[in-house]
């Protein structure tokens, strides 16, 4: 597995799948998860294990992990929204599982329909069953602190109360917080700002991962922000497609292209090939034809004698 400085973690069949009405084939999805591999991609998050009725577009994600988990070096994340999630997916065998826990409560309710109290309750038992499997087998834990940046339902989110359930959530037992802007709310220095207090609440390593999105065109922004803090895992969706349904108006994961050539024009690896990439966006169009991709690198290629090494 080639060294990177910075990890990408690609969502685009979770996040940038639930965001489409039209339902990408079991057989279609397992041809674009390869491509994404092949192109060095480590960490894909492929699934969510929630109802069929709520996420037709996700009830496959059983077999997609059983699928992802036969490629050699993919780290294979899920995510979760409640305990009986949580159990489906350590039973499928991924290696990590995220929960949503959103700062903005009238989101959460909407979302998961459980308040953060009921939230708090959920992540500790989840805490407890992942801790009753053998250390090596084990999957990763994380709780994802949604609409960090602010909420297109409820408005404005103290930074305060970030901090406070992110305490709590490491105090429930995960393995780590993650900060989420879900509806593209955000801005750099308020993202510096909320790093700095929740790794004085918690610690620099129960937070090192960051899921940013572009609705406001600010994702890039965002990005360098947060690696000029020390962040080490950014996520991104292949095309930018994506968003969080139960949130209005909440669109536009950072270009997984971009974020590439971003980081790789700086000198930071990120493992990836971006002509394997681009393969990957095209086996995407060919298979979903009528899904819009985002993007400007892929479109005006790479400058003439740039390499990524």
């Amino acid at each position: 597995m080639k060294k990177t400085d910075i990890l990408i973690s690609e969502v685009g069949p979770r996040d940038g799948l639930q965001s489409l009405s039209a339902i990408m084939p079991t057989e279609a999805k397992k041809l674009w998860i390869n491509a994404l591999a092949k192109s060095g991609i480590q960490e894909i998050e492929v699934g969510s294990f929630v109802p069929a009725k709520v996420l037709p577009q996700l009830a496959d994600t059983a077999e997609i992990v059983a699928h992802a988990r036969s490629i050699p070096g993919v780290q294979v994340a899920v995510l979760v929204p409640n305990y009986r999630g949580a159990e489906n997916a350590i039973a499928a065998g991924a290696h990590k599982i995220s929960i949503p826990l959103s700062v903005s409560e009238t989101h959460s309710l909407r979302n998961v329909k459980r308040s953060h109290e009921q939230m708090i309750s959920e992540i500790t038992r989840i805490a407890e069953l992942v801790k009753t499997i053998p250390k090596a087998d084990r999957p990763h834990f994380e709780v994802g602190l949604s609409t960090a940046f602010g909420c297109s339902l409820q408005g404005a989110v103290s930074e305060d109360l970030v901090v406070r359930l992110a305490e709590a959530s490491i105090a429930a037992g995960c393995d780590e917080v993650g900060l989420s802007d879900t509806t593209g709310s955000g801005n750099p220095a308020q993202l510096k700002r909320l790093l700095r207090k929740v790794w004085e609440a918690v610690g620099r390593d129960k937070l090192t991962g960051v899921h940013l999105h572009n609705t406001r065109g600010q994702g890039l922004a965002n990005v360098l922000a947060a690696i000029d803090m020390g962040v080490e895992t950014i996520d991104s969706s292949m095309g930018g497609i994506g968003g969080c349904p139960a949130a209005p108006g909440a669109s536009g994961n950072i270009v997984t292209e971009d974020l590439v050539f971003l980081l790789e024009s700086m000198g930071l690896s990120t493992g990836i090939n971006f002509e394997a990439l681009c393969d990957a966006r095209r086996v995407f169009s060919e298979l979903m034809p009528d899904v819009e991709l985002y993007g400007f690198t892929p479109l005006a290629g790479l400058p003439k004698g740039f390499e990524i090494k």
